[in-house]
C-alpha cells in the first residue's frame, strides 16, 4: 500500500445510507491503522469532503493517518462549493492538480 492512493468521494463508503456508509468508513479506516502497510495519501473530492471537516465522526482517526505520514488531500472546490472551507480540520487544501499528480504517481489507486 505504500505507494497507493485512495480516492474517497462520498460522505462515508459505498452507495447506500448515510449512517451506513459513515459505519462502514470507520471500521475501514480503523483497520486501515492496524495494518503496518499505510496508503500514501487519501484524496478527498465531491461529497467526501465532509469526512474531513467539523462534525466528521473520522476526524480523529484521520489525524492519526496523516501524523502515520499519509497525505490527506482535499478538494478546494468541493470545500468551496459545499461552503466548508472555514470547518475544514485535517489534511491540506489542494486542487485537482494535486489529486492528479497523486493518482500518477501511484502504483495503485483504489477508489471507495
Amino acid at each position: 500500500m505504500k505507494n497507493t492512493v485512495i480516492l474517497v468521494t462520498n460522505n462515508g463508503m459505498g452507495k447506500a445510507d448515510e449512517t451506513l456508509q459513515l459505519i462502514l468508513f470507520d471500521k475501514y479506516l480503523d483497520l486501515l491503522q492496524k495494518n503496518n502497510d499505510l496508503p500514501a495519501a487519501i484524496c478527498f473530492y465531491t461529497n467526501g469532503v465532509k469526512l474531513v471537516c467539523e462534525g466528521s465522526l473520522v476526524i480523529e482517526q484521520l489525524r492519526n493517518l496523516e501524523s502515520n505520514g499519509v497525505r490527506l488531500i482535499i478538494c478546494s472546490t468541493c470545500l468551496n462549493y459545499f461552503e466548508l472551507t472555514e470547518k475544514l480540520q485535517v489534511g491540506i487544501i489542494g486542487g485537482m492538480g494535486d489529486i492528479i499528480e497523486a493518482q500518477t504517481k501511484a502504483d495503485k489507486v483504489i477508489t471507495l
